[in-house]
Order: structure tokens, then sequence, then C-alpha cells
């Protein structure tokens, strides 16, 4: 997608994912539920196609990766041993006027247009800047804050049949711990030699406050994440390898490298050696759009310690004992499909001055490989017939209402990238027409060749 093309608003992909059936809000009916955001028919279509797309790269590709599936809820231990009860909470300030609650750090890098750095502050730096600053409240427009406190971002239940006998448990704010508790089922099921990987694609849910950008940042989300376990020593090599994968992940489905970049984290966790995002451009300015870390051997070094089982790997020609160093690889799937709509997404005005909307997506990501298209109704029967054929293949939508030319412009704005129209030449010598929705270029295909053409066209 490295062409020029028309900016894209957020009001502007909103409308779009609502109208043509992408992403609703949640709970609409009654009147929704803050930042939460259901997928539709075509929305659901293309997120899973955007985890297939993942998983092949790095999970069936990969010479030595294997997927799990962890639970959501989990011995409350685990987060223990993560640090997650103790350390996992955002710095909130409550407006004393409307009642609203902010995170400081977002208060002082908006005030700030991203030239303060709230990451390198502690909580007393950001109260001093944001009354020096007298950084006021962007609901009421009022300067009346109380004091920085920290909230635990985690989702709490319990288990437990009766009141007494509840135990708190939580909903996961991330899935890597379950790829670090099963690092030894994993290394022992499939005699994986390191360095090897463990991938997950999965729910998470956080507690936090969102700045509504769409599905930006929402309390539950499903990440992608991968973790590989290597030697120390070796570490270095694979954090710049990882680096590279994940920015050729994104080029190769589209993105135009003038709007990705990276960005090292100027303020390091305790436990990472290096750590690095890749940025997209979106609507409303650079933001990250996935991790990059070197996490040492903190994680398997942890759970040792809380849960008393050994985490050393044992080298199988060497003898030699150690606990492996992780790289992690995490992108979200929602905030990913938010960029892949942002830059798929174009406005382009043809000869007759007609504004045609499209989604330029990769063809493996598209909802729909192909729409067939019956010229006219009474032609219905056999183009209902090539659907049903190709659908044993592919992901295939038929649409017989309205003009040809209106049902091109439909699927256009879903990203379809191939319509096949049935006409009467079709009855006459076994050929349709295949429109291709980048260049709205024709030509002429016999149905027999369809199957091959579309294999070929969507390839990732």
């Amino acid at each position: 997608m490295s062409e020029k093309k028309s900016p894209v608003t957020m009001e502007k992909l909103v409308n779009l994912c609502k109208a043509r059936g992408i992403i609703f809000p949640g709970s609409e009916i009654y009147g929704g539920m803050g930042n939460t955001w259901d997928y539709g028919p075509v929305g659901v279509e293309i997120k899973n196609n955007l985890k297939r797309a993942w998983w092949k790269r790095f999970v069936q590709e990969s010479e030595n990766s294997f997927g799990v599936d962890a639970a959501i809820l989990m011995n409350s231990r685990v987060w223990e041993a993560s640090g997650h009860t103790t350390s996992f909470s955002d710095p909130k300030m409550d407006c004393k006027e409307c009642k609203s609650r902010h995170r400081a750090d977002n208060l002082i890098e908006n005030h700030s247009k991203g030239k303060v750095n709230p990451d390198l502050m502690t909580n007393d730096e950001m109260e001093a800047y944001i009354q020096e600053h007298h950084v006021c409240c962007p609901i009421c427009g009022k300067f009346n804050w109380t004091n920085i406190r920290t909230f635990n971002l985690m989702f709490e239940t319990s288990r437990g049949v009766t009141d007494e006998s509840q135990n708190k448990i939580y909903l996961r704010p991330e899935t890597a711990q379950g790829e670090f508790v099963n690092f030894l089922n994993v290394q022992r099921t499939t005699r994986a030699k390191v360095p090897f990987g463990i991938a997950q694609v999965g729910k998470a849910f956080r507690n936090e406050i969102t700045p509504g950008n769409f599905i930006f940042r929402t309390i539950e989300f499903e990440q992608m994440e991968h973790q590989w376990f290597c030697k120390e020593g070796t570490d270095g090599q694979y954090y710049e390898e990882f680096k590279k994968k994940a920015y050729t992940f994104l080029t190769d489905l589209g993105f135009d490298p003038e709007h990705l970049r990276f960005k090292d984290h100027d303020k390091l966790a305790h436990y990472a050696k290096a750590a690095c995002d890749i940025q997209y451009l979106f609507p409303m300015g650079w933001s990250e759009l996935n991790g990059i870390h070197n996490r040492t051997d903190y994680d398997l070094s942890r759970h040792q310690e809380f849960s008393g089982k050994t985490m050393t790997y044992i080298d199988p020609v060497s003898g030699e004992r150690y606990i492996p160093y992780v790289i992690e690889y995490s992108i979200g799937a929602d905030r990913l499909m938010l960029a892949v709509l942002s830059e798929a997404y174009d406005e382009e005005t043809l000869d007759d001055g007609e504004v045609r909307n499209i989604l330029k997506l990769h063809p493996a990501l598209a909802a729909y490989k192909a729409a067939v298209l019956p010229l006219q109704k009474n032609l219905s029967p056999k183009a209902e017939e090539i659907c049903a054929k190709l659908k044993k293949k592919f992901s295939i939508t038929f649409d017989s209402a309205g003009s040809i030319g209106k049902r091109y412009r439909r699927q256009d704005e879903i990203g379809t990238p191939l319509c096949i129209t049935v006409d009467f030449e079709t009855l006459e010598n076994g050929t349709v027409t295949v429109r291709d929705r980048d260049t709205m270029q024709q030509i002429r295909l016999p149905i027999d060749e369809l199957e091959s053409y579309i294999s070929k066209a969507i390839e990732f």
C-alpha cells in the first residue's frame, strides 16, 4: 500500500465498520458499555485471517515453535510470581468537579503534545508537573484534582461454592504467563531443544481507563504472543532477529514503511535487558503496535521460586544446566486490526467524479476472497452453482441485489479482492468476468480456472 492515499480519520473508520458489518459497539441496544466492541460478520473474518496469518508466519513456518492455548483463569500464585499482584497498576487521578477519572501519564502526554515522556517520571514528579502547568480536566475544563492513586489493572473474581469458601482469582491481564508455566510441558512432549518458541493467541483483560480511540485500547482484547527460549549469550542475536521478523510481517501485510518506526523504551522494566516497540502512524498519531522484549531469565526463575518446580533446561549434548532467557514478541490482534483498517482505507475519485471508498486489504486478510454476482436475477441459478463450488475452498459471498456498479462498490468497501460476474456469455461458453478490486480491470476466465486463480491471488 505504498501509493499515495487519502488520509483516514477515526470517525470515517468507525462509520464504515458499523455500516458494513465489520465492528459494532458492544451491547448497543442497551446503550453500550464503555469501550467494548463486537466484531460483525465481515470483521470476525478479517480478524480471524489476521490471526491465521500471524500463526502461519510465527508457528507453522517456524523451524522450532509450538502453540498452546492456556486457560484464562490461572492459580493466583502465577500472578504473584509474575509480579502483577504488586506492581501492575496505573497512576490515576480523579477530577473533583465532574468525578471523571484519568491516567496521570496520559494527561501529561496530551498536554505536552508528546514532548514530555511521563514514563521517566515518578508519581510525585507527575503530580508536580500537573500542578506547575495547570493541566485541566479534559472533560469539564476545571483544575481540581485528587492526588495520584495506583489502581491494579487486573479484574478480580472468585471461585468457590459458598461465600466462606471463595478464593480470589483473576482474569489474566496477558497471555504470556500461560507460555511460561507450560515451558516444561512443551519441552518434554515435543522433545524440543533450546532455542525453541511457544506461541499463543488468546483473550486478556485489563481494568484500565481507555482513551476512546475505537479498538486501540479496550478492557477486553486478544493478544498474539511468541516467547523464544534461548541460552544466555545468544539473546542479543535473537532480540535483533525478532525485531526484523516482526517488521517484515507488517510490511508483507502491505504496510507502508513510512508508517512504521522502531521506538526503544526510555525506561526498562526491572527484568528487561532490552525492549522496543514498533509504532504505527494511526489516525490519532504515532503509537505502539507491537513490542519486542529481552526478558532475560526472570520469568522462568520467578516461577521456579514460587512453584518449587525446577525450570532448568539440560542440554542433551553438553549436559549443561541453565534457565533459558526469553525473547518476547507481542502484538494485539485488535490493535493490529485497527492498523490494518487504517492502512487499507482509501477514497478514490473516479473519472466520472464518483468517490469510491475502498479497503485495500491484503487478499489473504479479506473477509471474502471473491464475490459471485449474477448480472441479472435470472442468472442466479448458475451463479449459485459457481458460488457453492468455490465455497468448498474459500470464503465466498453472493450478491444479487441492485445494479452491478453498486454491488462492486459494496465489495470494494469491505475489501473483497475479486468480483466474479456471471453473464449470458457464461451460459454459452462457460467463462465469467473477474474484476480486480484495486485496478478495477476485468478479464474473462473459464469457470474451471477460478479455483487456481483465487488461490494464487490470496497467497501470503
